[in-house]
């Protein structure tokens, strides 16, 4: 987490009453001030390189990338045993140990996707074997059992890079032309139990990096570098028949820009959620979109854009909220949001409402070495907790390699300790306590309490993002005998945590 400005700015609103809980109103530009998930990392093994796929099923979470091996937490390289683990495994939800599944592969794995039965794992990227049996970028397995699907084996002819798994049909984009010999064009789909070719043949006419199906089955969303969808144009982004494959009419796709001589912008994520569907974006070029959508599933509409700049490379939706994780530089398109110079912000929520940023705000790096660069690359999670894969080394200043996991585990994260408030005495027996505000990491919403003693002499809330330079506020306190001391401190709470600061004594002159 970049270290944040802390000089004392003063605010607007100064409040001049000392009993009356006044102040500036709280902006209401999100559905609510609390994150669904906290900002506190919990405990979860490691891996030795990047994971690029999430997917969940019951209690398991299976993870896909370039990593060979697993370690336990908070342990640097080299400081405990390794245990192996080619391109693939599964952690337990509740835990973030590793279990016993641990096939072996002999290549990356790029997608992943659970039935939504939670009976079967299909896994897809650019292996060639799986426990030395042929497997063609893509497999299968039991979750009960771990077990490889022995009679389940289509071939596809090249990369498999996005899964998504609806009923029987399991839809599958990537960079091949071909399943099962005949021509498929980086879009095609295989029947679940039965593993043979289904007629689904969109025709993509470039890459495809992001497929999702709506909650009703009725709509499939891919997303890549792709500009054609069975010859007609479709840049980047396409809502198709689950049957036929055909392109139905999206006008939240226009929303994506055509690339120019300075900018080549393409989806990366999509996650639907009820009606509505989620889209990410990445661009190359300076001001190059990278935000994200949302648009109605039913009717293709574009409901919101959020056109904050850094990659925006997985999204996951829970509840009112949409986590996303990106190298956000640069969101002073968004209310309230950061310019440039605030450092990057690899993990954010934005509200499923509007787009506007939400409360949280923990933080990844990314790792220099490894060929992504970028961060959090894959998300996966549930009501009660979310997972994030990627190429980071650290999370929140902690050694946390490739993988990590929040949850709505009771009190989240406390607000920043506030300092000693500065007093000011009048002759006419007034002190005039200024205090500045403090953050929290999953709340927007603080409310500080000045205290003369044990007595409460003004309480106020206010709205407050971390990386925003801290305001000053000021309460009055009235009616105090000349010649005699009082001492004030300052308490925040977030309606969980109560955090005090120290205190300050001025004397009545």
């Amino acid at each position: 987490m970049k270290k944040l400005v802390l000089a004392l700015i003063t605010g607007a609103a100064v409040l001049a009453a000392a009993l009356i809980p006044s102040g500036p109103p709280v902006q209401a530009a999100t559905p609510g001030f609390a994150s669904a998930v906290s900002a506190i990392k919990q405990t979860s093994w490691q891996t030795n390189n990047s994971v690029n796929a999430l997917a969940i099923a019951g209690n398991t979470v299976f993870a896909g990338g370039m990593f060979t091996r697993l370690r336990q937490p908070g342990m640097a390289s080299g400081q405990a045993p390794e245990t192996l683990r080619s391109y693939v495994a599964a952690f337990d939800r509740t835990t973030g140990k590793p279990t016993a599944f641990a096939p072996v592969l002999n290549g990356p794995v790029y997608a992943i996707a659970t039935s939504p039965d939670g009976k079967w794992v299909v896994i897809g990227g650019d292996f060639t074997t799986v426990n030395g049996i042929r497997r063609s970028k893509i497999a299968m397995f039991s979750v009960a059992t771990g077990k490889l699907v022995s009679a389940w084996d289509p071939v596809v002819a090249a990369r498999v890079k996005a899964l998504a798994i609806y009923g029987n049909s399991v839809f599958i984009g990537g960079a091949f032309r071909a399943i099962d010999g005949a021509t498929r064009n980086r879009l095609g789909a295989v029947r679940l139990i039965q593993g043979d070719l289904l007629p689904w043949n969109p025709n993509a006419n470039s890459d495809v990096y992001a497929v999702d199906v709506s909650d009703n089955g009725t709509r499939v969303f891919v997303g890549g570098p792709f500009s054609t969808i069975n010859g007609k144009d479709h840049y980047s982004l396409a809502m198709l028949n689950n049957t036929t494959g055909a392109a139905f009419d999206f006008p939240a796709a226009a929303a994506i820009p055509k690339p120019t001589a300075t900018c080549t912008t393409r989806v990366k994520d999509i996650d639907t959620l009820g009606d509505n569907v989620y889209v990410s974006n990445g661009g190359d070029g300076g001001g190059c979109y990278d935000g994200v959508l949302a648009a109605q599933v039913s009717t293709g509409k574009l409901l919101w854009q959020n056109k904050c700049l850094g990659a925006t490379e997985a999204i996951k939706a829970i509840g009112s909220w949409l986590y996303k994780g990106s190298h956000a530089h640069n969101c002073s398109s968004s209310p309230n949001g950061f310019p440039d110079g605030t450092g990057t912000h690899y993990l954010l929520v934005e509200s499923t409402i509007n787009g506007n940023l939400g409360p949280w705000f923990p933080n990844t790096d990314a790792n220099p070495k490894s060929t992504t660069q970028v961060g959090p690359l894959a998300m996966a999670g549930t009501d009660t907790d979310l997972w994030v894969g990627g190429d980071f080394l650290h999370v929140n200043g902690t050694v946390q390699v490739g993988i990590t996991r929040f949850t709505n585990t009771p009190g989240g994260a406390a607000p920043a300790v506030p300092k000693a408030p500065t007093l000011s005495a009048t002759t006419s027996g007034r002190v005039y306590v200024s205090y500045a505000d403090s953050y929290d990491l999953d709340n927007l919403a603080l409310t500080y309490n000045v205290f003369r003693g044990s007595l409460n002499v003004g309480s106020n809330k206010y709205t407050t993002y971390f990386w925003q330079a801290r305001k000053t506020y000021q309460v009055v306190d009235r009616g105090l005998a000349r010649g005699s001391s009082y001492t004030y401190h300052v308490e925040v709470h977030d309606g969980r945590n109560i955090m005090k600061g120290a205190s300050a004594t001025v004397k009545i002159p």
